[in-house]
Order: C-alpha cells, then sequence, then structure tokens
C-alpha cells in the first residue's frame, strides 16, 4: 500500500445547460463506479465547466469533476481507476521557492503596477524582500477618476490613463484569465486572485474572467498586502534612467528622485515607450517583433447570443456568447482579439495626438454591445528603421497609426468609426443606426474612412477577415455592425532580451518581465511571468538585511 495519486479528474461529461450540479457530479460518480471503487470514500465537486456551441441547435456543457479520496489507496486500485475512460490523475505543482545567498546591497525596484509587477512584487513581499513598487501613475481610485474625465472631456493624463497606474491595462479590461500557456503556476495565480476577491468562478470556468469592476477591488487588495508585508508603494513615480554600477547596486532615477536599489525588474507593460527608447539608448538588447494592428467591431450581444446558441440564447447557464476566430489562409493573419461580451469600447490613448481603442466589459457583461479588435498580423519587416534602429521603427509604426485615427477622429480625441457594409463597399453612405458605438458613451465619435488610417495591406487583410468570420459565424459581417480604429496596443512591438535566469542580456541585475518586455499576452501569463522573475532573482539573494 502507499499513498501515491488520490485525486483525480474525471472528463468528458456533456450535458444539457439545464442540468443542475448535482446531476453533473452524478455522472461523475457513475463513471467512478465502474472502475469498482466505493464512491462513499469520494468527495466529489466540479472542477472545469466549458460551453459547446458548435452546433447550436444542441448546445452542451462539458464539465469535468474532481474526485478526491479520504483514504489510502493502493498502486493496484489507482491503476484500475486511471484505466477508465476520460479519467487522470490531477497533478500539482508546488509553488518552490529557493532563497539564494548573494547579498542584496539594498531593496529590489518592481517597475509597473501590472499582473507581472503586482506578482512578482507579492511574492518577494511575503518572502522578507521588502521590494519598492513603483508606477508612473495613480492609484486606483485616482486613476478612474483621471479615465472618467478623459472620456467626458477630452482632458487626457499621459502619466495615469487606461494604460498607466495600479493594476495595468488589464485594470479597465473585460479581465480575461484564460491562457494558451500551459504551465503549472496558472493554477495557483487564479488561487491568488480568488483570496484577493476574485469570484471563485474563475477556478471552474474554462474561460474565467473577472469584469473591471471586480478587478479593481483586487488590485487594492493586492497593494495592500504587498505593503503589509513591508513592501512599499510609491504612485506618480516614473522610471527615467537606469546606472548599474560595479558593486551590483543600480540607481534608478525617477519622477520621484533617485532611489538606489540592489536590482530592477522591468515589469513596464506595452505602453511605456519612453522607458524602451531609455534601454535603446543604454545598449539594452531590445528587438523589434511582430505585432498586430486593427480595429474593433461591436455588434448587438443579443444577435451573437442567437448566431452561437440558437433557441439556447439567454439561457442563465450559459450567460453571453462569446467566440474567438482566425484566418491564416490569406496574405497575412487576420484574427479576434480579446472579445468583450456586454462590453463596450474604451478610450485608451496614452500619448497625446493619438487615439487608441480597446475593449473592456464588467463582471456581469450586462451591456447592450458586443466588441471585440479585429487584428491583422505585422512583421518586423514591415518596420522603417529610425535612426537605424528597428525596434524604434516598430514603435513609431503604432504611433503613425495612433495618429493617423486621431485626425481622422477629429483631432480631439474622437475616435474614427465607420459601418461594415461602407467598410467593405469603400464607401460613406451610412451612420449607426440599430448599432450604436459605445467609445465613450458614443458622444465623441466621427464617420470616417478607415481605409486611411492603415496601410493597404492592412485594410485589405481586414476586408478579407470580415469576410471570412462572416462565413464562420453569421451576421459577423452584418452591414451595420460599427468599426473603430485604432487597435494598436495588442502586445508590445519589441522585446527586452533576457536569459534563461531571467537577466537582461548584458545587465545582471535587470530583470524584464511580462507583457511589456515582450514574454507574455494577457493577464494570467504576464503574472505567472512576473512571479517566475521574482524566484529566479530569490534563487540568486538573500532577503536584505
Amino acid at each position: 500500500m502507499s499513498q501515491g495519486v488520490t485525486q483525480f479528474l474525471i472528463g468528458g461529461i456533456r450535458v444539457s445547460p439545464d442540468a443542475s450540479n448535482e446531476q453533473i457530479l452524478e455522472r461523475a460518480r457513475q463513471k467512478m463506479k465502474r472502475a469498482d471503487i466505493s464512491v462513499a470514500s469520494l468527495h466529489f465537486r466540479l472542477y472545469k465547466k466549458s460551453v459547446d456551441a458548435r452546433h447550436r441547435d444542441d448546445v452542451r456543457l462539458v464539465c469535468t469533476v474532481l474526485a478526491e479520496s479520504e483514504e489510502v489507496l493502493s498502486d493496484a486500485v489507482r491503476a484500475r481507476v486511471l484505466r477508465q475512460p476520460d479519467v487522470r490523475a490531477l497533478t500539482r505543482e508546488e509553488l518552490n521557492v529557493t532563497k539564494g545567498d548573494e547579498s542584496m546591497n539594498g531593496r529590489p525596484l518592481v517597475v509597473g503596477m501590472g499582473p507581472a509587477g503586482l506578482f512578482c512584487a507579492l511574492l518577494l513581499a511575503e518572502q522578507g524582500y521588502a521590494p519598492i513598487l513603483i508606477d508612473r501613475g495613480d492609484c486606483v481610485a485616482d486613476r478612474v477618476r483621471a479615465v472618467e474625465r478623459f472620456f467626458r472631456e477630452g482632458v487626457l493624463d499621459t502619466q495615469s490613463n487606461i494604460q498607466f497606474g495600479a493594476g495595468g491595462a488589464g485594470t479597465f479590461s473585460d479581465g480575461k484569465l484564460l491562457t494558451r500557456i500551459n504551465d503549472a503556476h496558472c493554477t495557483y495565480i487564479l488561487e491568488r486572485l480568488v483570496e484577493f476577491g476574485a469570484p471563485a468562478e474563475i477556478l471552474t470556468r474554462a474561460k474565467p474572467h473577472i469584469g473591471t469592476d471586480v478587478l479593481r477591488v483586487v488590485v487594492d487588495r493586492m497593494l495592500e498586502r504587498i505593503a503589509a508585508c513591508g513592501g512599499e508603494v510609491r504612485y506618480r513615480t516614473c522610471l527615467h534612467a537606469l546606472t548599474e554600477y560595479a558593486d551590483g547596486t543600480v540607481l534608478a532615477a525617477t519622477s520621484g528622485g533617485d532611489i538606489p536599489c540592489s536590482s530592477v525588474v522591468l515589469a513596464i507593460g506595452n505602453a511605456a515607450r519612453d522607458t524602451y527608447q531609455m534601454l535603446i539608448t543604454r545598449q539594452f538588447a531590445v528587438e523589434a517583433k511582430p505585432i498586430s494592428v486593427g480595429v474593433r467591431i461591436e455588434h448587438l450581444q443579443a444577435d451573437i447570443d442567437r448566431a452561437l446558441y440558437g433557441n439556447f440564447a439567454g439561457h442563465p447557464a450559459l450567460g453571453p456568447a462569446e467566440y474567438a476566430l482566425s484566418d491564416t489562409r490569406g496574405e497575412r493573419g487576420v484574427y479576434t482579439f480579446c472579445m468583450c461580451p456586454g462590453g463596450e469600447v474604451v478610450a485608451a490613448a496614452s500619448e497625446e495626438g493619438g487615439v487608441v481603442v480597446n475593449g473592456m466589459s464588467h463582471h456581469a457583461r450586462d451591456g447592450v454591445n458586443a466588441n471585440c479588435a479585429v487584428a491583422v498580423s505585422v512583421r518586423v519587416s514591415d518596420f522603417e528603421p529610425v535612426d537605424g534602429n528597428v525596434a524604434l521603427g516598430a514603435i513609431a509604426y503604432q504611433r503613425r497609426i495612433e495618429q493617423a485615427a486621431f485626425s481622422l477622429g477629429g483631432g480631439n480625441y474622437s475616435a474614427p468609426i465607420q459601418t461594415v457594409g461602407d467598410f467593405l463597399d469603400g464607401t460613406l453612405k451610412s451612420e449607426p443606426s440599430r448599432i450604436q458605438p459605445t467609445y465613450r458613451e458614443g458622444a465623441f465619435v466621427r464617420v470616417a474612412d478607415l481605409s486611411k488610417t492603415f496601410p493597404h495591406y492592412v485594410t485589405d487583410s481586414l476586408r478579407y477577415g470580415l469576410r471570412s468570420f462572416d462565413r464562420k459565424l453569421a451576421g459577423f459581417a452584418c452591414a451595420d455592425a460599427v468599426l473603430s480604429a485604432a487597435e494598436t496596443r495588442t502586445s508590445a512591438p519589441v522585446r527586452i532580451m533576457r536569459g534563461e535566469n531571467g537577466q537582461a542580456i548584458g545587465h545582471p541585475c535587470v530583470y524584464p518581465c511580462g507583457e511589456g518586455a515582450g514574454y507574455a499576452g494577457g493577464i494570467t501569463s504576464a503574472a505567472v511571468d512576473g512571479l517566475k522573475t521574482a524566484l529566479h532573482m530569490m534563487a540568486r539573494f538573500a532577503p536584505p538585511q
């Protein structure tokens, strides 16, 4: 007899949306009975639930149940259980913290309060490393006020906005936690988010999300925890320069004064263009990487529900329908990105003279419209070097599109919009009607020819993608759907090169991480990267005295 595996995942449970959780668990019990094991000794709970809407007349819930044994199981019993179809062992990787013995000549500095910076600083603080955490933007409450003023009056605060401030760009998003990375630390991230106030359902949903309203509370509580564990949180503190010394210390020049530190984590977010410029000037290895640019498209959420769920549209067990579409058969890949059910298109500019659109939803996802980005792949070869540097050319590429959108919108941070019918026909005949734009409550939009925002290959690919997606999802390219420009911040345009130890190439006391450094693509993956960065640092350094 040996303890071994005592947790099993039972998958392949397909039920009607009308099925109760107890009915789902009973299906799991019946599967386990076939292994000739006493189900009375097992505790069952729902582990994951997703929606299969491939056949809209037969929408199904696809569920996985966790069975935990209250008894020690023999090897023979475990083997018999694992031979059953759709049954596998649950394996979890515990967070393994190893602390090194290299002395820290000062406290670590974490730059950026997005998911990567927050989780990096949180682990460092809880393990006794007393980090200093800075961001150029405000705390959540002040940041919300700055964003609302921008929406209402068009007064942009370039230091505190949808891109910069506590929580990073994710604070004003749908709060999606779905990730394509296969990393055991994802579970740790989700469990910590629940600890700080996220709904427990994110642990069981296949496509979990928090929502901007709940995420703001979570961010505040994480920052409170960091401070309670000895960390220091500073707002309105923008990094201007780094000076590295032979003794292994670093001096960070910031808008709030110089900060001596032992090491620096660059969790800067993908909008920190001035920081990219500074790093390039100081000979950091910064490379251009492929990006995507495009538009936001808005439909009525009710139309999307009917297109995907048919007669099941509106069913409480399903919630608002969501989709993910792509097509790589054309000249360039085109795909939907960051779909926000029941959400709104938000003004996400961080620089004067540019218009940027993004998507945001509250936890309830109860808005009238659905929106998502329709994005086209852009290659590194599309960037024209600036001062001989392709990375700077990538930034300039994004900026040109944002400035073109600003001009088309009238130069007052109104967004240029166009109906899908007009965009596909190359005309300007229609005003929004059945589907109303949500950007700045629809009060600051201007009908314009969106083809003037982008290079021709982006426009051509957008038209190709809209028609392709309409074949996959009926009504996607309906004539009265509304497009707004420009979606440019889908990912970082550059990558700050680092080694396997997490250190920037040639700069052993600097640790780039997260989406802004080019190593993640969403809240969960950025949080995991921040966590791993903290583990790299702790494996090297002993806590500061």
